[in-house]
């Protein structure tokens, strides 16, 4: 697990990018949770966190459109028809931290 913001600075219903060791996350607060995804659409490889929309327990890519559930990593709308990795996210008091060595799902890891 590596510290990678404040639960404090998190914007509410927001996507976030941020670096950890090399490998780009896409963090969505949602109240006192924080969901921790790639930040790669596997649709174009694009920044989810780029001008990226919350819906509900979903992000959605601002290139095409396609939405991937935050907790399973699954697109929902197309034109994206492949999972993106989720990662595990623990919250220590105003630390937000997250484990990027592997994937809480089975989705590989996209070129970026």
């Amino acid at each position: 697990m590596r510290n990678v913001a404040k639960l404090s600075d998190l914007p509410d219903t927001e996507p976030v990018r941020v670096d950890v060791d090399g490998v780009p996350v896409c963090l969505v607060r949602l109240g006192e949770q924080v969901k921790a995804v790639h930040d790669t659409c596997s649709h174009q490889q694009w920044s989810l966190a780029d001008d990226g929309m919350v819906w509900g327990n979903g992000v959605e890519c601002s290139l095409h459109g396609s939405t991937f559930d935050l907790d399973s990593g699954e697109p929902a709308s197309l034109p994206a028809n492949q999972p993106i990795p989720t990662f595990a996210v623990q919250i220590d008091g105003d630390e937000v931290n997250v484990d990027v060595s592997a994937a809480t799902n089975d989705a590989p890891f996209p070129d970026h």
